[in-house]
Order: C-alpha cells, then structure tokens, then sequence
C-alpha cells in the first residue's frame, strides 16, 4: 500500500534562517516557494536527491516544539548520506554543532544528529 515518504512537514520560527540552513547548509534544492497572504505564511517546497520532499512553512506566533525531553510523536528526521564523516565535516564549516559520531549496534552503520535553527532534531545515517 505505502511505497515510500512523500514529504514531511516542518514549522519554522524565521523563515529566512530556516530556508538560508535547508538550502544552503544542507543543500535540499527548491521546487516552489510560495507566500500564502490570507496565512502571512511562507510555504517552501524542497526535494531532497531520492525525490523526496521537505515542507518548510513559517506561521506566526507558534509554539517550541517540545524536543527535550523528548514528547511523544514525531522522535527526528534521519537523512541517507554516503559518509557521516564528509556531511559532519560540511555541517562543522557551517557552524553547525554536530554530535559525535556513534554506530548503530544493529546494522554496523555510522550515524550522528545535530538540530536545526529551532532546535528539530535530524540525523545522519550512513548508506
């Protein structure tokens, strides 16, 4: 029935910030990007290599996400790359504060985490 993830969705407090760090830091390319007046909202839509999409929409007045301890529903966003180590690196010249690298005790494969700029958690996970 389900063959693969279209998008997720995800609220951002600056929308300027957020869009500079999706698509500049970590490279997702922009499909479309569209003000919504009725909203005075932000809707970005960025594919990332496989198809796959992100849904960046800015609203205003929204409330932190609870990531720390961590709530129930959506835990993190795990991305594929080919090397932890090479992403790490790029993420680090960045200025992005990443975890050390850890391996997976099920699979053998490398993985860290780092956030974005509102503190959403997202993972490396390598191919």
């Amino acid at each position: 029935m389900l063959k693969g993830i279209h998008h997720a969705a995800i609220i951002c407090s600056n929308y300027a910030i957020s869009k500079r760090f999706y698509v500049s830091i970590l490279g997702l390319e922009v499909i479309a990007e569209n003000y919504r007046h009725e909203r005075d909202s932000y809707k970005l839509d960025l594919k990332l290599a496989d198809g796959s999409q992100i849904e960046l929409f800015s609203f205003l007045d929204t409330p932190p996400r609870p990531s720390y301890p961590e709530a129930r529903g959506l835990r993190h966003l795990a991305f594929v790359v080919v090397s932890v180590e090479d992403a790490v690196a790029r993420l680090e010249a960045a200025g992005v504060a990443v975890e050390p690298i850890r391996v997976d005790e099920y699979t053998g494969k490398k993985f860290t985490f780092f956030s974005d700029p509102d503190d959403l958690p997202l993972e490396l996970y390598e191919q």
